[in-house]
Parts: C-alpha cells; sequence; structure tokens
C-alpha cells in the first residue's frame, strides 16, 4: 500500500468505530498485548473470537446502510411519502 491508499484506508475504517475496535483488537492479539497468548491455541482462540465478533459487527453495519439506502429509494419511486416517526393515536374514541 501506498501513503494515499493508507490515508484512503484509515478513513474508511474511521467511518465504522465498531470495525476500528475489531482491527485494533485484533492488532493487540498480534502483538500479544495483554500476554495471554503464550501458545498457538490460545492466540488462535482469541482470534477466532475477535473475527466471529468482527463479522457480526460488520454485518451489523451493513444492514444499517442497506435500510437507509432502501428507504431513500423507495422515497425517490414515492416522492408523495416521508416518514412522520411514531405515531401518536392512543387509539379510537368509545362510541358511548
Amino acid at each position: 500500500m501506498n501513503e494515499n491508499e493508507d490515508l484512503l484506508f484509515i478513513s474508511r475504517l474511521n467511518q465504522h468505530p465498531k470495525l476500528r475496535e475489531r482491527t485494533e483488537a485484533l492488532l493487540r492479539i498480534v502483538e500479544n498485548a495483554s500476554g495471554d497468548c503464550a501458545k498457538a491455541d490460545d492466540a488462535e482462540r482469541h482470534v477466532i473470537e475477535e473475527l466471529r465478533k468482527m463479522g457480526n459487527d460488520a454485518l451489523h453495519c451493513w444492514a444499517g446502510k442497506a435500510v437507509q439506502k432502501s428507504a431513500e429509494e423507495f422515497r425517490g419511486q414515492q416522492p408523495g411519502l416521508h416518514g412522520n416517526g411514531k405515531k401518536k393515536s392512543v387509539g379510537t374514541r368509545p362510541l358511548a
């Protein structure tokens, strides 16, 4: 990677704080910052757990973006419609 690619990568990563946290956690495992990975089995267990969490966070980020994009596309197709938030109605009044 050259310097421009590095800056672009960091910029993109900063847009996803959860993924940045997971990436930093993986680096701590690789660097054995906490000192609890004395054996390959320990390191493997920590890496697998962190990658599982990263995958979960990545899918949550993706889902949030997909919902937002879908809503924007729908609003573009139906310009008269717009979200009004939570309904304020408490129901219908009784007749009697």
